[in-house]
């Protein structure tokens, strides 16, 4: 009886262990097309956590990371714009909607919840895909920033090099805990 019970209990501690990922590799990007000129800048310093059992995702950005071609724009972004002394990372909190973890092939899925950008907190849906290859996950998905709502200010003076709106494309490769 005490064999079966150490079985049992290992055997749930297992299913129960690997339904919680860590982010192994992450990549965030952003695109600006504006009319002078387009800014892309990449992160690969992202960390999440997601329960799969749940749906909880939380992830975490360090504004500081983002590497642009030219280190002035690198610095205007951080001092001028996003202010990462003041808010040094972008967060989201919430749930994951539509995943199974018993499907392998891709799936569609929502992730709802709270995204904080520059110290502004904002309930958002955003779309995305998830494939599970294994004992890993890769989320993805593309979605569209507005600066205003984030009180993220554009000078008048700049205003024809800085899209209103920035596009974000974020890949997070998960492995079990």
């Amino acid at each position: 009886m005490k064999i079966y019970l150490t079985m049992l209990l290992a055997v749930t501690f297992i299913v129960t262990h690997a339904q919680k990922y860590a982010a192994e590799k992450s990549q965030v990007a952003f695109f600006s097309k504006a009319t002078i000129e387009d800014i892309q800048a990449s992160n690969q310093k992202a960390s999440s956590l997601f329960n799969s059992s749940t749906g909880d995702i939380a992830f975490s950005i360090p504004i500081h990371e983002f590497k642009f071609e030219q280190s002035l724009m690198q610095e205007h972004f951080n001092e001028k714009y996003m202010e990462t002394e003041r808010y040094p990372k972008s967060t989201f909190a919430g749930k994951i909607i539509g995943y199974d973890a018993n499907v392998t092939s891709e799936q569609h899925i929502t992730a709802k919840g709270k995204l904080v950008i520059h110290g502004v907190a904002r309930e958002v849906e955003i779309p995305g895909t998830i494939i599970r290859q294994g004992e890993k996950l890769t989320m993805k998905s593309s979605f569209t920033v507005k600066l205003e709502d984030y009180k993220i200010k554009i000078p008048q003076l700049l205003w024809q090099n800085i899209a209103e709106q920035i596009d974000v494309t974020i890949t997070l490769t998960y492995k079990p805990q």
